[in-house]
């Protein structure tokens, strides 16, 4: 089956085939892979910098360029995929990445290890749109809503285990076994995806590659990806943060008016003229800036405030992780009987569950605080893969090519610009003396009330959604 051939729903068939389980599980290992990566490596840059003889600023590198390629090859996959087919890029994808892993483990130097990672997040920036494909594809309109939510299993729960696994690998292997996991792993993906993944994976007529417009979203993409950031460290006024964020806002801007010019643009931005499509992106862009960007706040709440080390703090933080997985195993189904309005409940939950950390104290029952996080967990996985679904609802096969990366970067985005603004506000009300406590608490309650303000912004799309679906389901009777 190609991606060209996405079935319509079909009243008699399973919600989801056999063909549709196999995907999922395929496509799970690269996500798990590539999502994981990016926190399990935060927990080691002190001890990478130790070994190879760099400075923490050489080596926060090893982080940032991971980030910046993805998003860099985000704009490409979907030309990519029609070019070679997405099984194939898949494969190409996933092998990429696990042979870079190898390397990672390998580096004596600082400039080796950035290099090798470099070709990690050129393979996983394929890896997460690319699998997206291959699940709608498998999944059919009917199963989509649980391929999706299948989708987003790795994205909310790796945050939460990776410092964990980080931290235990760090203490117990040595910090080469953070890449080295992914080889075995890696290898099972690659022999899954060449038995399970359909073998008619054919390409398509991808016409010719948009290259101006391609350098002009993905240095832009760059540009705003880093300047973000630079900003949660250095704050937004900094010449640095202003020159690259303001630049690639320019390119981005420019690329807008190209792509509406351009015959064949390296992403189809006509997409946006679908009222579910634009709700549901917008929805999904502001829903990634609560969630990623309150995500760094409760573990730094723990380091700072509490002194927990790395491993401890991944632990405290599993109450959020059982919370999205009990809401990742209901959303399907809640999608398949209320639709869109699945999102907005979850975006009211996360409002309701915002309310406690805004009382946050240097001495808050560690109870308290799981029994929140229970509730915060329950409101993200209700939300954020319920709304991308409904963004796809109403696009042809050959659309939903060009739409999943546009979701992904939106979802990046969003993810990037809510972590520098909750960590500047953060950084504006710490207190200098480090012992402060009581004032760290303080800092990191007001932070939550912008938390607050955000989830509550993300009522409005997601709300929006529900009566879109509404008004179109009393069209159709």
């Amino acid at each position: 089956m190609t991606l060209s051939n996405l079935p319509d729903a079909v009243d008699d068939r399973p919600v989801l085939t056999p063909q549709a389980r196999r995907a999922i599980v395929v496509v799970l290992v690269g996500a798990i892979l590539a999502f994981l990566d990016a926190t399990v490596v935060n927990v080691a840059l002190k001890s990478l910098a130790a070994d190879l003889g760099g400075t923490l600023d050489s080596i926060g590198w090893v982080v940032t360029v991971y980030l910046l390629v993805q998003a860099a090859v985000l704009p490409v996959t979907g030309w990519a995929a029609r070019r070679v087919g997405a099984k194939r890029l898949y494969i190409a994808a996933l092998l990429l990445f696990t042979l870079a892993s190898v390397v990672c483990a390998a580096a004596g130097t600082v400039g080796a290890l950035i290099a090798a990672r470099v070709a990690q997040g050129l393979g996983a920036g394929v890896m997460i749109p690319v699998g997206q494909m291959i699940l709608v594809t498998a999944a059919g309109r009917q199963g989509m809503a649980r391929a999706m939510v299948a989708a987003g299993i790795p994205m909310v729960l790796t945050p939460v285990i990776g410092p964990t696994i980080g931290g235990l690998l760090l203490e117990y292997a040595g910090w080469q076994w953070i890449f080295l996991i992914n080889a075995p792993i890696g290898a099972l993906g690659l022999v899954l995806a060449a038995r399970l993944l359909p073998a008619d994976d054919r390409a398509e007529p991808a016409g010719a590659l948009d290259v101006f417009g391609l350098i002009l979203v993905s240095l832009g993409m760059v540009g705003v990806t880093y300047g973000l950031s630079e900003a949660a460290t250095r704050g937004l006024t900094d010449a640095r943060v202003l020159v690259t964020l303001g630049g690639g806002t320019v390119l981005v801007a420019l690329f807008v008016v190209h792509a509406r010019r351009s015959p064949n643009p390296v992403l189809d931005l006509g997409l946006w003229r679908d009222r579910f499509f634009a709700a549901g992106t917008v929805s999904t862009f502001v829903i990634g800036a609560v969630t990623f960007g309150a995500m760094v706040l409760l573990p730094l709440y723990f380091q700072l405030v509490r002194h927990q080390d790395a491993a401890h703090t991944g632990l405290l933080m599993a109450p959020q992780g059982i919370g999205a997985a009990i809401a990742m195993a209901l959303s399907a189904r809640l999608y398949e009987r209320v639709g869109a309005l699945t999102s907005l409940l979850g975006t009211l939950v996360g409002c309701l569950a915002t309310i406690p950390f805004m009382l946050i104290t240097a001495d808050t029952p560690y109870w308290l605080l799981g029994a929140a996080m229970v509730l915060r967990g329950l409101g993200i996985g209700l939300a954020a893969m319920p709304a991308m679904t409904a963004a796809l609802r109403n696009l042809t096969p050959s659309q939903i090519i060009d739409a999943t990366p546009q979701l992904t970067v939106m979802q990046r985005i969003g993810g990037s610009i809510g972590t520098a603004a909750f960590l500047v506000v953060l950084q504006q009300h710490l207190p200098a003396d480090e012992n402060a406590s009581v004032a760290q608490g303080s800092a990191f309650a007001v932070t939550f009330t912008w938390v607050l303000a955000a989830s509550a912004l993300a009522v409005v799309p997601t709300a929006a959604l529900g009566i879109l679906e509404r008004r179109a389901r009393r069209s159709a009777e």
